[in-house]
């Protein structure tokens, strides 16, 4: 009955009814470094905000906008954010807020590093501690992600998994996982959104026979790098969040054995805004919008995978 009267009051009325999903970009994953035989931590998921499905963080679904007719609304996809660099020891970088009309959902933090800015940061789920950072950072604001993960003794070289939509990143035995992302259908297609970054793993010792393995990671999460395995072995390079669109955090990179190059961190994905309409109404984009659309069931769904600028507007007629 309220799509009915929803598609009734579009076509007398100056109000859209629309239902969204707004994501963010991921955070990029935390780099190890030469001597310092430490782990990166895992990006945190872009931030989630839906009226269709549970939004990130375990937010309850969130209400239908009412927007008008004839009137511009800033439409902006958050890009990901790339990893630290190869033996830098850097923490990675924040993913971008993505943005439609009035909801606005915050970058994934970028996992710790091994030598400065070790603890993951906030965003809208958190990057992952990086080694020797027992404290796991909280997702801010609240209601779009979770925590990453923190890292636990004796594996304390081990990095924190960033956290995801669906989950906290965790700490373990060898690189923390990332943590589990959302499904939300408004395309029309459940899909897999926001998985946190795997945490790097540590090298070979007498705790680590063999090097640890990154942490694992899923709904489109980097896995963390490899501990070297020898001495002499470098750190494993996190892997990048795959595919675009899905606002997944990057891994974190594995520490080195010896005085050799340490792991750097992978990217983040893209975020992406998705929004559905009746099908009497038309959205008409500026010209820096990237986007799609099908008609299905009475109703417009456009899928906005990049925008130029921050200043990108759609308009409903």
């Amino acid at each position: 009955m309220t799509g009915i009267l929803n598609l009734l009051l579009a076509g007398v009325s100056n109000s859209v009814p629309v239902d969204f999903l707004v994501l963010a970009g991921g955070g990029g994953g935390g780099a190890s470094a030469s001597g310092y035989q430490e782990a990166g931590g895992g990006g945190g998921a872009g931030g989630l905000r839906s009226s269709i499905s549970p939004t990130g963080g375990g937010g309850s679904v969130e209400a239908q906008l009412t927007l008008l007719k004839n009137t511009p609304y800033t439409v902006t996809v958050g890009a990901g954010a790339s990893g630290a660099s190869s033996n830098s020891g850097a923490r990675g970088s924040k993913g971008n807020a993505s943005v439609f009309a009035t909801i606005t959902s915050t970058g994934g933090g970028g996992g710790g590093g091994a030598q400065t800015n070790n603890a993951g940061e906030a965003g809208g789920s958190a990057g992952g501690s990086g080694a020797y950072n027992v404290a796991s950072t909280s997702a801010s604001p609240a209601g779009q992600g979770y925590a990453g993960g923190g890292n636990n003794s004796p594996a304390s070289q081990h990095a924190g998994g960033g956290g995801g939509a669906g989950g906290q990143g965790t700490q373990g035995g060898s690189g923390g996982a990332g943590g589990t992302g959302v499904s939300n259908d408004i395309s029309g297609t459940s899909t897999q959104y926001a998985g946190g970054g795997g945490g790097g793993g540590a090298y070979a010792g007498t705790i680590f026979p063999g090097g640890a393995t990154g942490g694992t990671a899923s709904f489109g999460g980097g896995a963390g790098g490899n501990g070297g395995s020898s001495p002499g072995n470098a750190g494993g390079t996190g892997t990048s969040a795959t595919p675009a669109n899905r606002g997944a955090g990057g891994g974190g990179g594995g520490s080195p054995y010896g005085a050799i190059a340490g792991g750097g961190g992978g990217n983040g994905s893209s975020g992406v805004v998705i929004f559905k309409i009746p099908s009497s109404i038309t959205a008409t984009f500026s010209g820096g919008v990237t986007q799609s659309s099908t008609t299905s069931g009475g109703f417009k769904i456009y899928t906005v995978t990049a925008t130029s600028t921050t200043s990108e507007t759609v308009t409903f007629s």
